[in-house]
């Protein structure tokens, strides 16, 4: 066993706890009140029902696994919880967030820095790839983080020279979990763990549960206190989720420019499978004068990083992305994705759609799917217990978002 791997067998501190849930921000024991205000400063009025289970056990020091969807507040609940738990009179750090991407690690900072923009001589730092070491390696030195968000690579990275001191860390955030595993940060994760207090406060948060995940908290948690959402109730509430039946693929171009004409959208996401069809798909886009910019992974991370500010402020109206955008994005104008390619996982459903409605807001899904699609259509709507109805002249008729 590693020197850091909680002895569950020998203690369990969390027999007898019972977390409270809360239907306020008021009722948050002894929280800091320059958190609160910069709580209701960020335009949270009221916390969701993740937010409503996780923050007190995180404020309690307990260990957590919440599953939770994107567009649930999940970002929101585990920052508050992070800045509750630091104290920023000490200069040192004393929690780490980690992410998947670069562009969600960005993100969780912009909200972490908005929530915790009341609280006095906060500091925090990004470390992510595609960025200089030295310049990292400078900022740690000269201006000590409380709180360090970033992705596993970097991360690890920064620990093993030294750079990222962790001897007063309290806390560590794992965000997106299950994707993090599934890219092959699960060597680096662990890695990062063997540099840890063994008595650091642990909290996963994920959208799915894969062996990976229960492998991680027996490996390094303390009997977590389990906030779990059946697959069923982790879809798709409040997104009215459509169909397209096409005789082809070739078709598909043809009724997405229909669909357009007849939508009148805030903003769109359209997903396709591979970076090519993306590639293609906006040259035609752009041919045919649409409002469009793209994502994929294997684009410089600043052009990334432009598209996306130009989606994300409304200069451009729709994103076509492959699955780097699927999870974690947070635009709350869009109201409508698109799978102009149903995608393959069951897990990738979920985490596309739940682009739209985010925050409670209404949102539509709608899947352009050939014959050799209909599987796949089947096993989604077997998964999460939904259906996927066809979709009707009424909903493109009625719908103005």
């Amino acid at each position: 066993m590693a020197q850091n791997e909680k002895n569950v067998e020998s203690e369990n501190p969390n027999i007898g706890y019972e977390a409270k849930t809360i239907e306020i921000w008021d009722e948050l024991p002894e929280i800091n009140q320059m958190l609160l205000r910069g709580i209701y400063a960020h335009g949270f009025e009221t916390p969701s029902p993740i937010q409503k289970k996780a923050i007190v056990p995180m404020f309690d020091g307990k260990d957590i696994i919440a599953q939770a969807q994107s567009g649930t507040g999940k970002t929101g609940c585990f920052t508050i919880g992070t800045l509750q738990r630091i104290n920023t009179k000490e200069n040192t750090t004393q929690a780490l967030i980690l992410s998947p991407t670069r562009e969600l690690s960005h993100q969780i900072k912009r909200v972490l820095d908005a929530i915790g923009s009341m609280i006095p001589n906060l500091v925090t730092q990004l470390l992510v790839g595609g960025t200089s070491i030295d310049s990292d390696m400078d900022h740690l030195s000269s201006n000590t983080p409380h709180v360090v968000i970033g992705c596993p690579g970097r991360v690890h990275d920064m620990l093993r020279r030294k750079c990222l001191k962790s001897a007063n860390m309290k806390l560590i955030i794992l965000d997106e979990a299950d994707e993090m595993l599934s890219q092959g940060f699960k060597e680096q994760i662990y890695n990062i763990f063997q540099f840890l207090p063994p008595d650091i406060q642990v909290s996963i948060f994920s959208a799915t549960m894969p062996p990976e995940i229960m492998n991680l908290t027996d490996k390094f948690m303390r009997e977590p206190v389990k906030i779990l959402v059946k697959a069923e109730q982790l879809t798709l509430e409040g997104i009215e989720q459509y169909y397209v039946a096409l005789e082809t693929d070739e078709h598909k171009y043809e009724a997405l420019k229909d669909l357009y004409e007849v939508l009148s959208l805030s903003q769109s996401i359209i997903y396709c499978n591979s970076i090519r069809r993306v590639q293609e798909l906006y040259e035609a886009m752009t041919e045919d004068n649409f409002p469009v910019c793209r994502i994929h992974s294997n684009m410089e991370k600043n052009e990334r990083q432009e598209n996306y500010k130009d989606f994300a402020n409304g200069k451009m109206r729709v994103l076509i992305s492959s699955n780097v955008t699927a999870r974690g994005l947070d635009v709350q104008q869009v109201s409508t994705v698109i799978n102009f390619d149903i995608p393959k996982c069951v897990n990738t459903y979920l985490h596309r759609i739940g682009r739209s409605g985010r925050w409670g807001r209404k949102g539509m899904g709608i899947n352009f799917v050939t014959k050799r699609d209909i599987h796949t259509m089947k096993e989604i709507e077997q998964h999460y217990h939904t259906e996927i109805r066809e979709l009707p002249a009424s909903v493109v008729n009625q719908t103005s978002v």
